[in-house]
C-alpha cells in the first residue's frame, strides 16, 4: 500500500533540518520503502517539510518507518500525517 507522510517542520527549525539531513537522505536512500520523497518549500523556496511516499504493507510499518527518521528523532516536525494514498497516475 502507498503512504503519504507530510511533514511541517516546527518554526525557526532550519537548523535541526540541516544538521540532520545527510542522517536522514542516507536514512531515505537505504530504505526499499521509499518510492518518492522531497521536501516541502515556502515562497521562497526554503524547506518547511517533507512528502514521502512509503510503500509499505501496511499502516504500521508506515508509522515504524515515519518513527525511525532521523529528523523526527531530532524533534525537527511540528505535525506528521500518514494518509493511505491511491496512485493513479505515475
Amino acid at each position: 500500500m502507498f503512504v503519504a507522510l507530510i511533514a511541517h517542520d516546527k518554526s525557526d527549525a532550519l537548523s535541526i533540518r540541516q544538521e540532520n539531513r545527510p542522517d536522514h537522505l542516507a536514512y531515505l536512500k537505504s530504505s526499499d520503502a521509499v518510492a518518492q520523497a522531497g521536501p516541502l518549500l515556502d515562497d521562497d523556496g526554503g524547506m518547511i517539510g517533507s512528502l514521502i511516499i512509503l510503500d509499505v504493507p501496511d499502516m504500521a510499518a508506515a508509522r515504524t518507518w515515519a518513527d525511525n527518521d532521523p529528523y523526527a528523532k531530532a524533534g525537527l516536525f511540528k505535525s506528521v500525517t500518514l494518509t493511505h494514498w491511491n496512485r493513479v497516475i505515475g
